[in-house]
């Protein structure tokens, strides 16, 4: 097991509480276990949050999951600032190695107070996730994410993130209630902001990498409101203004306008 994969001591323990309840729950029918997200980025803060994947030699059963679920019951109301800051799925080596619409759903916790494990769909857009562990993911334990999965092209980046807007962006036009809430708001612009790096260059960035690219290309009003959003995140307590929440939908607008080639190209 890698003792210390993170430069962050309180990180480091967070993980290994993890670590050491799923190997009591799932034993030997572990394959691997993996951060990734902005630890793997290298830009974590103290506004993120832990990104990690656990691959099992089988898809989790009802038994397993049961146990897990009681697990991060625990985790989740433990004492650690980082215990309701863990984001992460478990998938099987079979689902982990491509995406397949017939086994989508996988269990699933999110970060924040009192999120329980679920089963959640893993949809094409979850291929950000595929390419930044077989790029970049810090192995917790076994092999190395890149034998696990099958290169990620920037075709098909580009396609998730466009099922990305006409899946997420399209409901948060339709139901903006959810761009009122603290903390949600900035996370929309920063997330569009690296939709947009994707579509053009057919990579992934890091919030603050595609956030610093963005402004210079997309220009007023928008750099103003990425800069809000940025400093936001680090107040996620806070309600957005009206003003932003309307120029986060109209970001939202833009952006499918340009996946769609609707709009002025992006040229930086």
């Amino acid at each position: 097991m890698n003792a210390h994969p993170t430069p962050y001591a309180d990180v480091n323990q967070m993980v290994h509480m993890l670590v050491t309840d799923i190997r009591a729950v799932l034993g030997e029918s572990i394959t691997g276990i993996y951060l990734d997200g902005s630890l793997a980025y290298g830009d974590f803060d103290e506004a993120s949050d832990i990104d990690f994947l656990v691959v099992t030699a089988e898809r989790v059963s009802e038994a397993q999951f049961a146990a897990l679920h009681d697990m991060h019951a625990r985790l989740n109301a433990g004492p650690s600032q980082w215990a309701t800051q863990l984001e992460g799925s478990y998938l099987s080596r079979i689902a982990v190695r491509r995406y397949d619409p017939a086994d989508a759903y996988h269990p699933n916790i999110e970060r924040g107070s009192g999120q329980q494990l679920k089963w959640a769909q893993h949809d094409a857009g979850w291929m950000t996730h595929r390419y930044v562990l077989r790029e970049r993911g810090i192995v917790i334990d076994g092999p190395p994410a890149r034998t696990l999965i099958d290169p990620v092209s920037p075709d098909d980046l580009r396609s998730a993130m466009r099922g990305v807007l006409g899946g997420w962006g399209t409901q948060l036009l339709a139901e903006p209630v959810w761009l009122n809430s603290a903390g949600y708001q900035p996370y929309a612009v920063l997330s569009l902001c690296r939709i947009l790096y994707t579509l053009h260059r057919g990579t992934i960035a890091s919030k603050q990498a595609a956030a610093q690219w963005a402004k210079p290309v997309l220009g007023q009003p928008w750099e103003g409101l990425i800069e809000r959003a940025w400093l936001a995140r680090q107040r996620p307590g806070t309600a957005p203004m009206p003003e932003d929440v309307k120029m986060t939908q109209d970001l939202i607008r833009l952006v499918i306008k340009r996946s769609r080639g609707e709009s002025r190209p992006v040229t930086a």
